[in-house]
């Protein structure tokens, strides 16, 4: 659903994301879902072991820290969120293998890029509410995401 639609019907119940240090990466540029959230730095063991979930619906939310060291996501954590149905991934942090990104069908946002991989200590908490972007994003509530910006709403929504 387009964000700018969503806003013209439902302004006062939706808040608004700062986007504009992230960028898309993924083929899929509008997307959208239920939240599932995982706080990690540096570390990508829980958000993967979420992706290997069914995530139809569903759009992962990961706080990185705003860390540039490492990333988050790789061409081979996508490709395991595309065979499980995940909508799109949103990480307040980096990922690697952009241009193979690039051609997958997932939505995917993120900060940057680094060609570092995560650390692999299982570190993180999964289903914790989260703050960035001037936004706070909480795991069972719903995300839209296109060209024009990011939304948040308590539930879920339809044109």
């Amino acid at each position: 659903m387009k964000t700018t639609d969503l806003m013209d019907k439902y302004e006062d119940a939706l808040t608004i994301v700062d986007t504009s240090a992230y960028q898309h990466f993924g083929h899929v540029r509008e997307f959208g879902g239920e939240m599932v959230t995982v706080k990690c730095f540096e570390d990508n063991t829980k958000a993967k072991a979420l992706l290997q979930s069914n995530g139809e619906g569903k759009v992962l939310v990961v706080d990185g820290a705003a860390s540039r060291g490492r990333a988050l996501m790789g061409d081979n954590v996508a490709a395991i969120a595309i065979q499980n149905r995940w909508s799109g991934v949103v990480f307040n942090g980096c990922i690697r293998d952009s241009a193979d990104i690039a051609a997958m069908q997932l939505g995917v946002l993120a900060l940057g890029a680094t060609p570092r991989r995560p650390l692999k200590l299982d570190g993180g908490e999964t289903g914790v509410d989260l703050a960035f972007a001037g936004a706070c994003f909480k795991p069972g509530e719903y995300i839209y995401i296109d060209d024009d910006g990011m939304l948040l709403a308590s539930q879920a929504l339809t044109l």
